[in-house]
C-alpha cells in the first residue's frame, strides 16, 4: 500500500508541475509535431543581420518529438521539473521505502560537473586559400559548401627582383574557372590593391557579382573602367551588419578599423558553423571616421559559438597594440612649423584616405593650398571627395599646373611613391624626370609610410636622390609620421578572446608571420591540434567536429606583363634573368642548302656580354670556332638545323666560359639558300 501511495504521489506531483508550465500530463497522448516546411532555394540577397536567419543545421530541421514519446515519470529528466523540496522528499522516500539509490541530477556527472553536449557532424565546409599565404599580397580565399561557393577578395602583388619585366602578379584562377557554375559572388573586405587589384582579371575570366561597401566598390569601379569592364560588372553596395545570402551560406559584413575607410570583416554562417574572417584590421579607439571596430558583434558571435577564426597575421611579430591614426595628425603640426618657408611634399599610400584627411586639416590650419600628384592619388582623392569620405574646404584644392602661381610656403603637395616605386611621382621627382615638379633645397619632404618588406632598397634609393638635390627628407620612425593599419599581438589576442573560436587559422602573411600568430593562439589556450597552418591551394575541411586537409587544387602565381596574362612563365623568367646576368651572343650564318657550304658568316652580335670593339680578338675566335663546327657538320653530312645549332652553341659556350668564366645566352641563327 505504501509503495502504491508513493507512486500515486509522484504521478500527481509531475502533473501539477506540467500544469504550471502548460505541458500536457505525461500519461495523456498528444499529437505529433508537424514537420517544418522545406525551404526553397533563393538567389543571393542582401538583408540586415537582424532579419537574416542563420542557416539551419540538420539537428534544427528534425521534427520535434511527439508527446507520446515523452519520457516516463521514472526517467531522471522529469525529476528536474519537480519543486526542489518535493524532489528531496521523493528521493529520501525512494531510498528508504523502495530500496532505490538516490539518482544524480539530470545533465550532470558525478561530482556535479555538467556533461558536455554530444557534438554532431554537419555538412562540411571547405576553405580553399588561393592567395595571400606565405607572401604579402594577392589575397584570395574560396569557400564551398554543398553546391554553393563564393570568393573573399581578389588582390594582386607587385613583382620582386626575381621577376624582371613583370608588371603585377595575380592569383591562379584555374580552380575558379572549373567551378564557376556554383560560385555565387565575390565578397570584398576593403579597397587596398592586395585585395581588389585582381578583380578586373577575374571578371575577364568569370563574370561574378561583387559585394562591398560604398568606398570599396568606388575604387573597384575605377579599375574596371580602365579595363573596359564597368558596363558588364554587377556591383552590389552593402553596409556593416548587412547579410548576403549565398545558397546554403550567408555572409555578414562587420565594421573594422584599418588604414582605409569602409573596411569590413566577414562572419560566414554555414551549416557547419560560423567562420569569422577578419580581413585586414586593427583596434583603433579614436579613429578618424569616429566609428570604432564593432567589438560588440564579435563578442555576440563568440558567445553563440565560432567554428573557426581566420585572422590577419601581418603584425603578428609586434607586441602590444598598434598606434591610433590620430597620432599621425598630431605629428604633422611640429613638422609644418619646422618647414616654415619651404614647400611641403608628403608621400603616402593613395588609399589611406584617413591620412590624406589629416594632411588636409593641417594644411588648412597653416593656410596652405593642396595639390595632388600621381595617377592613383588623383583617382582616389577624387572618388573619396565624390562619395563624402574626404572633406576638403572650398578653395583649398588646386591643380598641379597652378603651383608656380604660389609661394613655396603656401603649398602642400600630396603624392604617391612612398614605397619607392620606379614609375611613381616621387621617384620621378627624385630622378629629375617629373614634368611639373623640380626638387630643390626649398622642399621639405615627408614620407608618411613604412617600407613594405622587400621595398627597403628602393625607398632608400629615392631618399638618397632627394637629399642629393638638397631637400630636407623626413622618413625616420622617430617622427611618428606613420602608424600601421594591422593588428599587433594584443589586438590579435582581443579578437581571439571575443570570438572564442574552436579552430584557429592564421592568414595574410609570410610563413614567419603565420607561425608567430599560431604561437599567440596557443598562449590564449587554443589547443595545438586546433591551430591550422594553411598552405596555398590545400583544402581545409570543417564539419563542426573536426578540421582536416582534404586534398589540393591548382594555386600559385600568374604574371601580367603588359597586355599578356599568364604568357610569362618560369622558363621566360629564367631566360630574362639569364640575359640580365650574363647577356646575349647571337651567331648568324648562311649555308648552301645543297652542299652545306658556309656562304656567309658566321657573324657575331653581342648584347650585354662584352663590348665588341674592345674584345675583337675574342669575337674572332668565336667566329672561327663556329665556322669549324659548321664545316664539321658538312663533312659528316649533318643537315638537321636543330643538331647544327646545338653543336655551335655547345662549342662556343665552352670556349667563352673557359675564357671569361661567364655563360651568356648563345643564340645561333642558321639560314639556308
Amino acid at each position: 500500500m505504501l509503495k502504491a501511495a508513493l507512486r500515486q504521489w509522484r504521478l500527481q506531483s509531475v502533473n501539477e508541475q506540467n500544469n504550471k508550465t502548460g505541458r500536457r500530463p505525461f500519461f495523456k497522448s498528444g499529437g505529433a509535431a508537424k514537420k517544418p516546411a522545406k525551404a526553397s532555394a533563393a538567389k543571393p540577397a542582401v538583408t540586415s543581420a537582424k532579419s537574416a536567419p542563420a542557416p539551419k543545421t540538420k539537428a534544427q530541421n528534425r521534427p520535434a518529438k511527439s508527446a507520446q514519446n515523452a519520457p516516463k515519470a521514472k526517467d531522471a529528466g522529469l525529476y528536474a521539473k519537480l519543486d526542489t523540496a518535493k524532489t528531496e522528499v521523493l528521493e529520501v522516500l525512494e531510498e528508504s521505502i523502495l530500496g532505490r539509490p538516490k539518482k544524480q541530477n539530470s545533465g550532470r556527472a558525478k561530482g556535479g560537473a555538467k556533461k558536455e553536449p554530444r557534438e554532431s557532424r554537419r555538412t562540411p565546409l571547405r576553405i580553399i586559400p588561393l592567395g595571400g599565404l606565405l607572401e604579402i599580397g594577392k589575397n584570395m580565399t574560396m569557400y564551398e559548401c554543398g553546391n554553393d561557393a563564393f570568393i573573399v577578395d581578389c588582390g594582386l602583388a607587385f613583382p620582386d627582383e626575381e621577376m624582371p619585366g613583370v608588371d603585377v602578379v595575380i592569383p591562379d584562377f584555374t580552380y575558379v574557372e572549373r567551378n564557376k557554375d556554383k560560385i555565387r559572388g565575390v565578397m570584398i573586405t576593403h579597397g587596398h590593391e592586395d585585395h581588389i587589384g585582381g578583380i578586373p582579371y577575374l571578371l575577364k575570366t568569370v563574370n561574378l557579382p561583387i559585394y562591398g561597401t560604398k568606398l570599396t566598390l568606388g575604387l573597384v569601379e575605377g579599375k574596371l573602367k580602365e579595363h573596359g569592364l564597368l558596363g558588364k560588372a554587377k556591383l552590389n553596395v552593402v553596409k556593416p551588419r548587412d547579410v548576403v545570402k549565398v545558397g546554403c551560406m550567408s555572409v555578414e559584413f562587420i565594421h573594422v578599423n584599418h588604414s582605409i575607410a569602409d573596411a569590413c570583416a566577414l562572419a560566414i554562417h554555414t551549416p557547419a558553423g560560423v567562420v569569422v574572417q577578419t580581413g585586414d584590421f586593427k583596434v583603433d579607439y579614436t579613429p578618424i571616421e569616429n566609428e570604432i571596430i564593432d567589438l560588440a558583434r564579435f563578442g555576440e558571435l563568440g558567445s553563440r559559438g565560432v567554428l573557426a577564426l581566420l585572422a590577419d597575421s601581418t603584425n603578428s611579430e609586434r607586441p602590444g597594440s598598434s598606434e591610433t591614426e590620430s597620432k599621425v595628425g598630431e605629428s604633422f603640426d611640429p613638422l609644418f612649423k619646422r618647414a616654415e618657408k619651404q614647400r611641403i611634399i608628403i608621400a603616402t599610400f593613395a588609399s589611406n584616405i584617413h591620412r590624406v584627411q589629416q594632411i588636409v586639416n593641417a594644411a588648412v590650419r597653416y593656410q596652405r593650398k593642396i595639390a595632388v600628384s600621381g595617377r592613383s592619388m588623383i583617382n582616389v582623392v577624387g572618388k573619396a571627395v565624390e562619395l563624402g569620405y574626404l572633406t576638403i574646404p572650398e578653395g583649398i584644392l588646386i591643380d598641379i599646373d597652378m603651383l608656380p602661381r604660389y609661394r613655396d610656403d603656401q603649398i602642400v603637395l600630396i603624392t604617391t611613391g612612398s614605397q619607392g616605386e620606379p614609375m611613381s611621382a616621387l621617384s620621378r621627382m627624385a630622378m629629375g624626370d617629373h614634368r611639373k615638379v623640380s626638387i630643390s633645397s626649398r622642399d621639405f619632404i615627408i614620407i608618411s609610410a613604412n617600407p613594405i618588406p622587400g621595398n627597403e632598397k628602393t625607398v632608400n634609393r629615392v631618399v638618397n636622390e632627394l637629399m642629393r638635390l638638397g631637400a630636407d627628407v623626413i622618413y625616420e620612425k622617430m617622427y611618428e609620421v606613420h602608424v600601421s593599419g594591422h593588428a599587433c599581438q594584443d589586438e590579435q589576442k582581443l579578437m581571439m578572446a571575443l570570438t572564442r573560436p574552436k579552430f584557429f587559422i592564421p592568414v595574410h602573411g609570410e610563413y614567419k608571420h603565420l607561425k608567430k600568430h599560431a604561437e599567440t593562439a596557443l598562449s590564449m589556450g587554443i589547443p595545438k591540434d586546433h591551430i591550422i597552418l594553411p598552405e596555398l591551394g590545400k583544402i581545409i575541411e570543417l564539419d563542426g567536429v573536426d578540421a582536416k586537409f582534404a586534398g589540393s587544387v591548382p594555386a600559385g602565381k600568374v604574371m601580367v606583363d603588359g597586355l599578356g596574362v599568364g604568357d610569362v612563365g618560369s622558363i621566360v623568367l629564367r631566360d630574362r634573368r639569364h640575359l640580365s646576368e650574363d647577356g646575349l651572343l647571337v651567331i648568324v650564318a648562311t649555308i648552301d642548302r645543297a652542299t652545306g657550304q658556309v656562304v656567309s658568316g658566321p657573324d657575331v652580335v653581342s648584347r650585354g656580354f662584352v663590348y665588341v670593339r674592345e674584345a675583337e680578338d675574342m669575337m674572332n675566335e668565336v667566329r672561327k670556332i663556329a665556322s669549324d663546327v659548321l664545316d664539321s657538320c658538312r663533312e659528316r653530312n649533318i643537315k638537321e638545323w636543330g643538331t647544327i645549332k646545338t653543336k655551335v652553341k655547345d662549342a662556343v659556350s665552352d670556349f667563352l666560359f673557359h675564357k671569361t668564366k661567364r655563360s651568356p645566352m648563345i643564340l645561333p641563327v642558321i639560314q639556308e639558300i
